[in-house]
């Protein structure tokens, strides 16, 4: 067990957790993001997440990638909530049809977070700190906020969320890693399998806002109950489907199974298995849009994401859940994804 840091760029260090298996767990404090996650093969060790090399690059191709997200997951519609009968409106992005999507603009993961690591006999552990200020967006409340990333012998990935407020706010965070499993990140992730413990999905608008309404996955593409390649979802007219070239959905978790979700390479080589305390998890097939002549950009459908959090549109829609957190109360919330090779 063991732990090195390195110089990333943009002020930011890269930490190397790895454990007694030769599974390295590589992170950053900006945006106390995942950036590879490399696991031993035959011919060498295959990295199953999307990153860049340096972090200048999550600031001019993609913030998102890897980051921890907050204070809200997903979009608040027309950045519009009430809390107490109080009203907020929190800072809205023009380029997501004028909601609030991931806490607002230079959120979370644009922040150099502070960390602190830990190396024990059967784990190594990175606890990054951030101090979230009332205002920060709009959103009410100063935030102390903490997420600890601990690799252990397991080949466990586990995510613990921390949280308190001095004043009643919304928090919803999650982790945007994008998973391929196959090291070739040219290469989309249709060919891969996925099994989700899920029954229903949040219907989406076409700004990607819910609608509300929550729907059976039975007789749709969105049904993975069982393990299904990806391409059943790019296969499909499926009006969800085409709304957004693939999938940008929540699912409803179920909680009496011991995997919730499961994605398989298409060698079968690899795996990664999803714990969660969250009720719902946000499957993002990666649909960024198209080229633009001079900009660069993720390539499509190159990662697939596992989002953990409670339902979006939980402050709009009573039978989503709760995402208030008060002063008297301390946020908590766990995450586990294991590698199997």
């Amino acid at each position: 067990m063991k732990i090195s840091t390195t110089n990333f760029g943009a002020n930011a260090t890269l930490y190397t957790l790895e454990n007694d298996h030769q599974v390295k767990l590589m992170a950053t404090d900006l945006g106390a993001r995942i950036v590879k996650w490399l696991v031993p093969q035959q011919e060498g060790h295959t990295n199953i997440v999307l990153g860049f090399d340096k972090g200048e690059d999550y600031q001019t191709i993609d913030s998102y990638l890897g980051s921890t997200i907050g204070r809200v997951a997903g979009r608040i519609t027309d950045g519009k909530f009430e809390i107490d009968g109080t009203k907020y409106q929190v800072t809205t992005q023009p380029e997501q049809s004028n909601n609030t999507l991931h806490g607002g603009p230079d959120s979370f993961e644009t922040k150099l977070w502070q960390a602190e690591t830990f190396v024990g006999t059967d784990y190594v552990q990175i606890v990054f700190h951030y101090q979230s200020p009332d205002g920060e967006n709009g959103f009410p409340g100063n935030m102390a906020i903490s997420v600890t990333y601990t690799l252990n012998n397991n080949n466990e990935w586990r995510i613990d969320y921390k949280a308190t407020t001095d004043k009643a706010t919304l928090f919803n965070p999650t982790n945007h890693v994008y998973f391929n499993l196959t090291d070739n990140h040219e290469q989309t992730v249709h060919q891969h399998k996925m099994q989700l413990a899920s029954d229903s999905f949040a219907v989406i608008n076409d700004d990607v806002t819910v609608t509300g309404e929550l729907r059976s996955v039975m007789d749709t593409p969105f049904d993975f109950r069982d393990a299904q390649p990806l391409t059943q979802i790019y296969e499909s007219d499926y009006p969800q489907n085409t709304l957004v070239g693939g999938l940008d959905h929540p699912f409803v978790l179920r909680e009496d199974v011991p995997v919730q979700a499961k994605l398989i390479s298409p060698d079968e080589k690899i795996s990664v298995e999803m714990t969660t305390t969250e009720p719902a998890v946000v499957v993002f097939s990666g649909n960024f849009g198209p080229e633009a002549p001079g900009v660069k950009k993720v390539k499509n459908f190159t990662g697939i994401t596992l989002e953990t959090q409670e339902l979006p549109g939980a402050i709009e829609f009573e039978n989503f859940g709760d995402i208030v957190l008060k002063p008297e109360n301390t946020f908590t919330s766990t995450t586990t994804y294991k590698v199997n090779f």
